[in-house]
């Protein structure tokens, strides 16, 4: 198996190896993958660690590094929208929720590459999960643009909002709004949700396509055209500008206990 680190600071991950293809998904700098396939004009097929996503992306957006880096799991993540660091000795700006893969006291060796940072650090296996922290950092994606397959600040979608919201709390979710509903226990009702619940919501044919995190029973943040915080009912999200409805509720799961 040949292992591998991202190492610019957000690349696409495609449904084929062009780059009309539809992007499925990102890799943010630091997420480690497993490379499957390596084909002609610089495509690999990969899978990535943290959710076993595959997809196609360019060979110059990975690096190959040894086991014990690539083992590495407990790692600090960048908590700012954007993160100063040096990669072989110049600088690069890496976006909010990247992993300092292996980096200790500031530095990492990737093979033959080099990386420093200095910044402040997020450790999500030492932070303590409650609401309020949930909060302040689902609210720092409020605007950012709507992107399928993004996981950013700078474009994300629905499920890769959740999924890094939660890789803030050690709480490891799939990439799909239909796989994230498979995990945690089902809520019964709205009224008993409490903040961090996610609601998922499904299409005329009963297919889940979207996926929020609820506030409380009556409001939810979640990425539609943008990140932003919409009303909620039994029956689904309320546009909160036009008042109209836009998504239909199915059901509700709680992977996060306070």
């Amino acid at each position: 198996m040949i292992r591998a680190v991202c190492c610019v600071p957000v690349s696409p991950l495609r449904a084929e190896m062009s780059h009309r293809s539809e992007m499925v998904s990102q890799q943010v700098f630091g997420e480690c993958c497993e490379i499957l396939e390596q084909e002609k004009d610089n495509w690999i097929r990969i899978r990535c660690r943290y959710d076993s996503y595959e997809g196609w992306c360019q060979a110059s957006h990975v690096t190959e590094i040894d086991s014990p880096e690539y083992d590495h799991w407990e790692n600090d993540l960048t908590p700012e929208w954007v993160n100063e660091l040096e990669y072989n000795g110049h600088p690069m700006q890496v976006p909010l929720g990247s992993s300092l893969t292996a980096i200790k006291n500031g530095h990492a060796s990737w093979r033959k590459n080099k990386v420093h940072y200095k910044g402040r650090t997020w450790s999500p296996s030492g932070v303590k999960k409650d609401p309020k922290a949930l909060r302040q950092l689902a609210f720092k994606f409020l605007n950012t643009a709507y992107v399928w397959g993004g996981k950013t600040v700078f474009g994300i979608d629905c499920s890769g909002f959740s999924q890094t919201v939660f890789k803030f709390f050690n709480i490891p979710l799939l990439r799909d709004a239909y796989q994230q509903a498979t995990q945690g226990e089902q809520v019964g009702f709205l009224q008993e949700a409490h903040t961090g619940d996610l609601a998922f919501f499904d299409n005329a044919e009963g297919k889940i396509t979207h996926v929020g995190i609820l506030l409380n029973d009556h409001e939810i943040v979640h990425a539609s055209g943008k990140v932003r915080i919409d009303k909620i009912d039994n029956m689904g999200i309320i546009h909160s500008e036009n008042s109209k409805r836009t998504h239909s509720l199915r059901l509700i799961k709680r992977v996060i206990n306070y």
